[in-house]
C-alpha cells in the first residue's frame, strides 16, 4: 500500500506490530489467568473493564495533550511508562501475587496510560504520510493491530500451554522496547512546535463537544464506535469463556481461536485501503456491521470448534472494515486543530462501551449462558445496523463520507 513508501511510516509500523502483539500476549493471558483462578466469566468481564475504563477516562487528557504537544515526544514518555507497567505485571506474577484484584488493578493503570497515549498515537499516523493518502495509512495502522491480534494469540496461546503465564507476561514487557525504539529513530514530529491553546482544560474539551456535534460525520463515527464496543467487542474476550465452557478445548486451540480473529483482517484491508476502486465508508461500515452481527450469532450457536474458528475469521474481517471505516471517516472530515480531541472523543465512546458491554455480556453468560448471550448481542447489532443503512437525514451512514471541514482557524476558535 502506498503509506509504505514513506521510511518514517514503516519505521513506526513495524515498531508498533511487535509492540502490540506483545499486548495481544496480554490480553490472552490475563483473562485466562482470571478465568483459571476464579472461573467466572463476570472476572473476565473485568479484565476488559480494567483495560477500557481507565482509557476512557483519561482519553480527554491525552486529546488535550495530542494537540499542544509534539505527539512523538508524548508518545516515546507514554509508552515508556507503560512498558514499565507491563514489567510490574511480570513482576507480580513471578512473585506469587496471584491475586485477581492486583493483576486489574495493575493493567488499570497501563489502561490510564493508554488512554493518554491514543490520541497521539492516532494523530501521529497522520503526521508520518500526506494527507493524501490517509486512508491508506489509517488501514494500515489498523491492519498492523489487527495482524497483532493474530499473532499475539497463537504466541500467547503457545507460551501458556509449554511454559506458563510469566513467560506470556515477560513477553509483553519486552514488546515495548519496539515501539520505543521505533519511536526515537522516526524523524517525524522531531523539533516540532505547536501553539498550545490559553483556554483551559474544560474550555478545549467543552469546544471539542460542541464542534462534533456541527459535524453529523463524526457524530455517526461516534454512534457505530459504541455499537461495535457494546455489543462486537465482547466476543474477543468471549473467546475464554467458549474454550472452557462450551468448546471444551485447550490453550493452544484457544489462541487458534483468537489468531483467527486478526487473520480474518487481512482480508478485509483491501476493501478500505484507499485503492483506486474502494468502496464509500459509509458502505463499508453499513455492510461490515450486518455481517459482523450475523457472525456472532453463527459463533454463539456453532456445533463445532472448526465453524467457530471460521465465524471468528469473519469477525475479525468486519471488525477491520468496520473500525478503520469511521476511524478514517473522523480523520478525513475533522479540522486539523480539533484532530487530538475528536480522535479522543471517539477513543472515550470506544473505550467507555466496551467494558460496560462485557460485564453486562459476561454477567448474561453466567445468569443464562455465553451462547444466548452473544447470539442476542449479534442479533441487536444487525437490527440496528440495518436501520443506521435506511435512515437519513443528520443520524446516518452516509455522513460518513462526508467532506474535510476546511473552516479557517479563525472561526473554529470561536466554537
Amino acid at each position: 500500500m502506498k503509506a509504505f513508501r514513506y521510511r518514517d511510516f514503516r519505521i513506526f509500523w513495524f515498531g508498533a506490530l511487535i509492540s502490540n502483539t506483545g499486548t495481544w500476549v496480554l490480553n490472552l493471558t490475563l483473562p485466562f489467568v482470571l478465568f483459571e483462578l476464579t472461573g467466572s466469566a463476570v472476572w473476565v468481564g473485568a479484565a476488559v473493564a480494567a483495560q477500557f475504563l481507565p482509557m476512557f477516562a483519561f482519553s480527554p487528557l491525552g486529546g488535550s495533550v495530542a494537540d499542544q504537544y509534539p505527539r512523538r515526544s508524548v508518545l516515546l514518555a507514554v509508552q515508556t511508562a507503560m512498558g514499565l507497567g507491563a514489567l510490574l505485571i511480570w513482576f507480580a506474577w513471578v512473585s506469587d501475587v496471584r491475586s485477581p484484584g492486583v493483576l486489574l488493578a495493575l493493567v488499570a493503570i497501563v489502561g490510564a496510560l493508554n488512554g493518554v497515549s491514543m490520541p497521539s498515537w492516532q494523530g501521529f499516523v497522520h503526521d508520518l504520510v500526506p494527507r493524501g493518502i490517509l486512508l491508506s495509512a489509517v488501514t494500515l495502522n489498523s491492519l498492523q493491530f489487527n495482524a497483532a491480534r493474530a499473532l499475539g494469540p497463537a504466541i500467547g496461546g503457545v507460551l501458556l500451554a509449554t511454559l506458563g503465564p510469566a513467560w506470556a507476561f515477560g513477553a509483553n514487557a519486552i514488546s515495548y522496547l519496539f515501539i520505543i525504539a521505533a519511536l526515537i529513530l522516526v524523524r517525524a514530529g522531531r523539533g516540532l512546535h505547536i501553539k498550545r491553546s490559553t483556554s483551559t482544560f474544560a474550555q478545549q474539551i467543552g469546544s471539542a463537544a460542541r464542534y462534533i456535534r456541527s459535524q453529523p460525520g463524526i457524530v455517526m463515527a461516534l454512534i457505530i464506535a459504541f455499537i461495535v464496543g457494546f455489543f462486537g467487542n465482547p466476543v474477543f474476550s468471549f473467546t475464554v469463556v467458549f474454550a472452557g465452557a462450551v468448546l471444551d478445548v485447550g490453550p493452544v486451540q484457544l489462541g487458534i481461536m483468537n489468531a483467527a480473529l486478526g487473520v480474518g483482517a487481512f482480508a478485509a484491508a483491501p476493501i478500505v485501503g484507499g485503492g483506486k476502486f474502494a468502496p464509500k465508508l459509509s458502505l463499508v461500515a453499513g455492510i461490515g456491521l450486518i455481517i459482523y452481527g450475523v457472525m456472532l450469532v453463527v459463533f454463539a450457536l456453532s456445533p463445532s470448534y472448526p465453524v467457530s474458528v471460521l465465524a471468528l475469521a469473519v469477525i475479525g474481517a468486519c471488525f477491520l472494515a468496520v473500525v478503520a471505516s469511521i476511524n478514517t471517516s473522523g480523520q478525513m472530515i475533522v479540522a486539523d486543530s480539533f484532530r487530538g480531541r475528536v480522535l479522543a472523543m471517539r477513543l472515550m465512546v470506544f473505550t467507555v462501551a466496551a467494558p460496560i458491554g462485557g460485564l453486562v455480556q459476561g454477567w448474561f453468560a453466567d445468569v443464562i449462558g455465553p451462547r444466548p448471550t452473544v447470539a442476542t448481542a449479534g442479533l441487536i447489532m444487525v437490527t440496528v445496523a440495518i436501520m443506521l443503512r435506511f435512515l437519513r437525514g443528520s443520524v446516518c451512514l452516509t455522513r460518513l463520507d462526508d467532506p474535510h471541514d476546511e473552516r479557517p482557524a479563525e472561526e473554529l476558535s470561536r466554537i
